[in-house]
């Protein structure tokens, strides 16, 4: 399937699509990872992207570059230096002032330039707030194609194969962009390993000029406003979560899986049902369509295992299913698995795990 060729009939299939890449396109080359600065901080993401760059770029048998845009300091020369810690072998660098805040104005102009000086074949951004609203802004730009959301990468005869849920997540689909340059897709954070990071001296930079001024930019910043009712749920980052499904019944009954989380030091959450019911906010839907997870440990309560949700999951280092039903699907791919009613269990393993750990062994639970 093609999301960016317009010559093969409908039915023509990935086999009838033309294979040879236009001649403007041949010198395109390299796998680039766009290295997410906000604020002073690096999102995770860029590192999970940069371990899933170097497969891609080490099959293609091409280099891999870390892309940082920010303004001239510390924190930007910190980005370059983990950009090249976590594997990339060179750094393309636009260091502004104007770039010190996320506007998609001076942000799309700076990866656009860089993009049509020095030609990526592949293009890598996270599935943030941020790298999705500047990933669908420069491909627009650069008329090529995005496929969002991907859960998985790979390099198949030459071209790049991004995987995503599609059909609601009831389906996976692989997408390739084969007669356009650069090929782009957003991964969501914790969907990808973290690599190793490993202590090495910063290898070739390659600077870039911002061709805007502020005077060209509609957006101002005003000032900066942390959300604190989001952050309140950090499940992407957890090493343990519980997490609990339409099988608990009702609202009241998500509180036996607040209570064991409580006592074994974990983040909850539940499943994409229980959001749409309103009995907890989207922020702590875990799968898919919410947060994506790869803890040492996931208790999956009264959930069915839906593929929205366990793509979402299957991450997890051990995931244990609670459900009534022994054909649910959670049992497919979940580890260990215990057929019971979660409602009468989940109280006794709350029980079980108060009297055994003292307050802080939860993080001898999540080694």
């Amino acid at each position: 399937m093609s999301n960016a060729n317009r010559e093969a009939p409908p039915s023509a299939g990935r086999a009838g699509i033309k294979r040879e890449l236009p001649e403007h396109f041949r010198d395109y080359r390299h796998v680039w990872v766009f290295i997410e600065l906000e604020r002073g901080e690096v999102h995770p993401v860029s590192f999970e992207l940069l371990g899933e760059g170097r497969k891609l770029a080490d099959k293609l048998g091409i280099q891999l570059a870390g892309i940082v845009l920010g303004p001239p300091g510390e924190a930007t020369q910190h980005a370059i230096a983990e950009a090249f810690a976590y594997g990339a072998d060179l750094v393309y660098l636009v260091e502004a002032p104007l770039l010190a805040d996320y506007r998609n104005e001076p942000f799309t102009k700076a990866m656009t330039d860089l993009v049509n000086t020095h030609k990526p074949e592949i293009l890598l951004l996270g599935a943030t707030t941020l790298g999705r609203d500047l990933a669908g802004s420069v491909a627009t730009t650069l008329l090529t194609g995005l496929t969002a959301d991907c859960t998985e990468l790979d390099v198949v005869d030459g071209s790049l194969a991004a995987t995503r849920p599609t059909f609601g997540g009831s389906l996976l689909c692989t997408i390739y962009t084969l007669n356009y340059r650069p090929q782009m897709a957003t991964v969501r954070p914790r969907v990808m390993a973290m690599p190793p990071r490993t202590d090495k001296p910063v290898g070739r930079v390659i600077r870039h000029k911002l061709s805007m001024t502020e005077e060209e930019i509609i957006t101002k910043v005003l000032g900066f406003n942390l959300d604190r009712q989001s952050a309140k749920a950090n499940l992407a980052y957890a090493d343990i979560v519980v997490a609990g499904g339409l099988g608990l019944g009702s609202a009241e009954n998500l509180q036996l899986v607040k209570n064991l989380a409580r006592a074994i030091g974990a983040e909850y959450g539940c499943s994409r049902p229980l959001v749409q019911k309103g009995w907890m906010p989207a922020d702590r839907q875990v799968g898919q369509t919410g947060k994506t997870i790869r803890p040492k440990l996931y208790i999956a309560a009264g959930i069915s295992g839906a593929i929205q949700h366990r793509v979402g999951v299957e991450g997890a280092d051990l995931i244990v299913a609670i459900n009534t039903d022994p054909n649910a699907p959670i049992f497919d791919f979940a580890h260990l698995g215990v057929v019971t009613d979660a409602i009468r269990f989940l109280p006794a393993l709350t029980e079980a795990f108060t009297r055994r750990l003292s307050p802080h062994s939860h993080d001898k639970l999540a080694s």
